[in-house]
């Protein structure tokens, strides 16, 4: 009975420790980011993916526009919360070089194309069912917001649902670099 305790507390030790350096920085005194945050400065990266036509694509396809990849399931409520304020932002910014790039994560293409015409989605709609760019994209849960410069570099990463006016803060100042 106490070999199990032991382990335990080994991995409650571990467990710490591995949230203290990543929160804390290790004592150093800098900050360390994880989460969509930690990728902001490097290479935005791109995967094969089904259009909801059953086409592939790509977010390298995107390259050349300020690119919002929005990463979401069905099944997530602040998804759906948050889906008409990205479809407005498409609208209102769309003749400014900006598209807004969905990326369902796991789900088959029948299931994304019954969200989007239900919530009157017109912006590119990618299915990811292997869930590829949640994983490389450092998404801690649903959704998850990323702002792709025309460069391809990642100005921005979001953990959880964004506002019209959260959105359009953060693509502003880059909206005359397009």
């Amino acid at each position: 009975m106490r070999r199990p305790m032991l382990v335990y507390w080994l991995a409650a030790l571990a467990l710490g420790a591995a949230l203290y350096f990543n929160y804390a920085g290790g004592g150093g005194g800098a900050q360390r980011t994880i989460g969509p945050a930690s990728l902001v400065g490097n290479p935005a990266q791109s995967f094969q993916a089904q259009s909801l036509s059953g086409r592939s694509a790509s977010l390298q396809t995107f390259r050349g526009k300020l690119v919002i990849l929005n990463l979401w399931a069905s099944w997530c409520p602040p998804c759906r919360a948050e889906m008409p304020d990205l479809q407005r932002l498409y609208n209102t910014y769309k003749n400014r070089n900006l598209v807004v790039v969905g990326v369902n994560q796991g789900e088959s293409i029948e299931q994304a194309r019954a969200f989007a015409t239900a919530l009157g989605i017109h912006f590119p709609i990618l299915v990811d069912q292997a869930q590829a760019y949640g994983r490389v994209y450092a998404a801690l849960g649903m959704p998850t917001t990323f702002i792709i410069r025309p460069d391809g570099i990642v100005a921005s990463g979001f953990d959880g649902a964004l506002t019209y006016d959260q959105m359009v803060a953060a693509v502003r100042p880059l909206l005359g670099k397009t």
